[in-house]
């Protein structure tokens, strides 16, 4: 199975759309989501940026996309330590977040303080989790301890033939892909939040290995490509980056 993550393009936040550099990006992605085949459903985030994205791929592709709630961007805000910024909760200082053990830990994040601050932080975390487990099952993926278990079905066709595979497309936000990663991959947000930047529709993917009859692992082939953007002379967007883009 693959997994194609896509975060929205350059954004205008107050009005909760797209600038118009986001639009010719969104642009040029839809001439990429339109090579791509056998794509078996897409799925969005019910925010504007994240919609208006999605509809130049959807209107390219013909397709329709299925809108989850618990898709939408994971802010749930909390009050840095350090900057005082009251915001996502992530973007913390390095010398701050870095020097928590438990930030580092799949399991033990959820006990630091920072992000027991907000209430509704952890159970949105878990809703976000169940939802995409939910979602995968469908699929013939069930959840199992820390990896998937899949249907005879599923197994058969990753073995028999690749393009056989269920490809997903989401269209979301940076935050909420990290979330998502973090669960299929069994790494803390904190290193994917602090530790890699999704531009504005940039293209993630990850797919099943299933080395065993039966069992299957999400291994990223492609985080954060922005090809689509670079062969089309648009620059790639730093929303959300803090130093300077690498733009060749």
């Amino acid at each position: 199975m693959r997994i194609i993550f896509i975060r929205h393009g350059d954004p205008d936040y107050q009005n909760d759309t797209l600038t118009e550099k986001g639009i010719r990006e969104a642009t040029l992605l839809s001439e990429r989501v339109a090579k791509w085949d056998n794509i078996t459903q897409f799925y969005c985030s019910p925010l504007g940026r994240a919609q208006k994205t999605a509809s130049y791929s959807l209107e390219k592709t013909g397709r329709e996309a299925i809108t989850y709630e618990w898709l939408k961007e994971f802010s749930y805000f909390i009050d840095d330590p350090v900057t005082g910024r009251h915001g996502v909760p992530w973007d913390f200082m390095p010398a701050y977040w870095t020097q928590i053990p438990q930030m580092y830990d799949k399991e033990d994040w959820k006990k630091t303080e920072i992000y027991r601050s907000n209430p509704e932080l952890l159970p949105a975390y878990e809703e976000v989790c169940e939802g995409l487990d939910n979602l995968l099952s469908t699929y013939g993926y069930k959840r199992y301890n820390n990896y998937y278990v899949t249907t005879p079905k599923d197994t058969n066709a990753s073995h028999l033939d690749a393009d056989a595979q269920d490809t997903i497309v989401i269209f979301c936000h940076l935050g909420i892909t990290c979330m998502m990663m973090s669960h299929l991959l069994g790494v803390s947000p904190a290193i994917l939040l602090h530790g890699f930047y999704l531009a504005p529709t940039s293209v993630t993917i990850l797919c099943s290995e299933e080395r065993m009859r039966g069992d299957a692992f999400f291994r990223a082939q492609v985080m954060g490509d922005t090809s689509h953007l670079l062969l089309g002379g648009e620059p790639i967007s730093a929303t959300g980056y803090f130093t300077d883009l690498f733009q060749k």
